[in-house]
C-alpha cells in the first residue's frame, strides 16, 4: 500500500510526469523505497482512476507531450489519513541473513566472496549518503520538513553504518579465508 503513498509526496512536492517520477525515485524516495518504472506507471494510472491525481491539461500539442500530474484535494487527504495512521514495524527480512543461516547447514562456499561484495555496496552507499548530508543539510536548513527529511537520511546513514560494523565483524568472527578477487562494488 506504500507505493501510491510514495508517489502523492513526490507529486505534492513537485507536479511531474511518470519519467520525471522515476528519475526522483532514483535520486531520492528510491533510496528507501523503490519502484520500477513499469510499477510507477500503474500506480500512476490506479491513483488517477481512483480521483487522487490527475494529469494536467497539455501545453502545446499533446502529441509526443509527457502527461504531468498533479495530486487532487483527495490525493492529499489520502496522504494526510495514510500519514496520521499507526502501522507497525515490518520484520527484516534479508537474504543475506537467510544465507547464512544456510550455510550453517551446507557450508560456506561463496559465502565470504559475497560478504565481501556487501561490504563494498553498503560502504558505497555510506558514502553518497554522507554525501548528501553534507550537500543538501547544511545546519541553517532548519525548517520542519527539512528536519524530516533529513531524518530519514539519518536513518539511513545508521543502517548503513550499522550492516558496515556488521559484516565487517562478522568477517572477521568467521574467520573465513581471504581470496584474491575484489568484490565488485556495483553491477
Amino acid at each position: 500500500m506504500s507505493l501510491p503513498h510514495a508517489i502523492l509526496t513526490a507529486l505534492l512536492e513537485k507536479p511531474s510526469s511518470g519519467l520525471e517520477l522515476t528519475r526522483r525515485f532514483d535520486r531520492s524516495i528510491g533510496y528507501f523505497w523503490s519502484a520500477t518504472h513499469q510499477q510507477i506507471y500503474r500506480e500512476l494510472g490506479r491513483l488517477e482512476r481512483d480521483g487522487l491525481i490527475r494529469a494536467l491539461p497539455a501545453q502545446g500539442p499533446a502529441r509526443g507531450q509527457k502527461k504531468q500530474y498533479e495530486v487532487l484535494p483527495e490525493g492529499r487527504g489520502e496522504l494526510a489519513r495514510w500519514t496520521a495512521a499507526s502501522h507497525d514495524p515490518k520484520p527484516l527480512r534479508d537474504t543475506m541473513l537467510l544465507r547464512l543461516r544456510s550455510a550453517a547447514v551446507v557450508g560456506t562456499d561463496g559465502i565470504d566472496t559475497d560478504l565481501r561484495r556487501h561490504l563494498a555496496l553498503h560502504r558505497e552507499t555510506l558514502a553518497n549518503y554522507l554525501e548528501i548530508q553534507e550537500r543538501d543539510f547544511p545546519p541553517e536548513k532548519d525548517s520542519m520538513p527539512d528536519r524530516l527529511q533529513h531524518a530519514v537520511l539519518r536513518a539511513g546513514i545508521d543502517l548503513e553504518t550499522f550492516w558496515v560494523g556488521w559484516i565487517e565483524e562478522t568477517l572477521d568472527r568467521l574467520d573465513l579465508p581471504e581470496t584474491d578477487e575484489e568484490p565488485e562494488p556495483a553491477s
